[in-house]
């Protein structure tokens, strides 16, 4: 029996499109096609559009009444993810959206609500999560080789100058984007505490160093784990003069792992106690290097979505779990405006993300 073509619709067509229009439009992605694309701008939509051969809209509404689609893929600012995807979830289609899925946890509540009632599956983009030396460390972590974890960490040394932000004026506003928290680093926030599990509380510092935007460029978290161990989250997009690293360290009792590269693309360290078959190749198996700092996550997250799809499985990272991460990051902005230790049962009142001003 011949699997069914999955239609994906791009909403978006900015910076992260190219990636997401090249795995679709070159069918790089088993059983899916490209089958239009939209943006309110109609030259970019245009642009993606006739790159492809594919129909191109301004208006997403328009878009999904007119064509055949399975699948919608929200690449709009962050802080209309949320309006965006349930206006879409009307028409009972698939939903995936870029990270973060939102930039307020009543915004997170409202998408999975919508998604629920029209029988949708929502997936949180985290490419990171299927890099493959990321996708090695979770299989030891969960064969139980680190033991008692003692400390996780993870490190984002990226470049964006002020051009990157001047590209168009949601960028680094606390309204639409957030910071380096919420933006660059929302992968690997996301990935530390997939790894480490829960989070107890945070305290977390942030300056904005080396640009002319609201949010944050520059940040540095301390995190209390509900197991006992201790973390760090460092951040900072004022790396200069070009991308430094996007790392992720594991400590246990049991050993070490250490994933870098400027996209957690390259094992760096695997030390363990007791020694297993294949430990002393893993260096040279399990390092891939991406051609550019979105890695080679995405191709697998969209197989990974068109099984689930069509095999109607669970998806790794669905709406609750894009919460949670939005959670975590909620938490160390509220430490940031209050210089105190945030406990993640908390209702955030001075946390700036995802607010309008004005």
């Amino acid at each position: 029996m011949i699997a069914p073509m999955l239609n994906f619709a791009l909403v978006g067509c900015g910076r992260i499109s190219k990636r997401h229009s090249e795995l679709l439009g070159h069918n790089q992605i088993k059983n899916a096609r490209l089958a239009a694309v939209c943006d309110i701008q109609g030259d970019r939509a245009k642009a993606i559009g006739e790159q492809f051969g594919v129909p191109y809209y301004q208006d997403m509404l328009k878009m999904m009444e007119t064509e055949k689609i399975d699948v919608v893929v929200v690449l709009t600012e962050s802080g209309l993810h949320a309006d965006h995807v349930v206006a879409l979830a009307r028409f009972k289609k698939h939903i995936m959206v870029e990270k973060p899925m939102a930039l307020t946890l009543a915004d997170a509540d409202r998408m999975i609500a919508a998604c629920d009632v029209a029988g949708s599956k929502l997936f949180v983009i985290k490419q990171n999560r299927f890099n493959v030396p990321v996708v090695k460390l979770r299989q030891a972590l969960e064969a139980g080789r680190f033991g008692k974890l003692v400390m996780g960490s993870v490190r984002v040394r990226w470049c964006r100058p002020q051009a990157y932000y001047d590209q168009d004026s949601w960028r680094g506003t606390w309204a639409l984007d957030g910071g380096v928290l919420t933006n660059q680093a929302s992968h690997h926030v996301d990935m530390l505490e997939w790894m480490m599990g829960d989070v107890e509380s945070v305290f977390a510092m942030s300056r904005t160093a080396l640009v002319k935007i609201e949010t944050e460029d520059t940040a540095v978290v301390m995190l209390r784990f509900t197991n006992g161990a201790l973390g760090v989250i460092e951040a900072t997009t004022a790396a200069r003069p070009k991308d430094l690293e996007g790392s992720i360290s594991i400590l246990g009792e049991g050993g070490t792992v250490v994933i870098g590269g400027f996209a957690v693309n390259e094992i760096n360290t695997w030390n363990f106690g007791k020694t297993e078959i294949g430990d002393d190749e893993v260096l040279k198996k399990f390092s891939v290097n991406p051609p550019n700092v979105y890695g080679f996550g995405h191709q697998a997250y969209y197989e990974h979505a068109v099984s689930c799809i069509l095999n109607n499985t669970h998806q790794l990272v669905d709406g609750l779990a894009g919460r949670k991460s939005l959670e975590l990051i909620s938490a160390i902005y509220e430490s940031i405006e209050t210089g105190k230790e945030v406990s993640l049962r908390f209702k955030p009142t001075r946390c700036k993300l995802g607010q309008r001003h004005g």
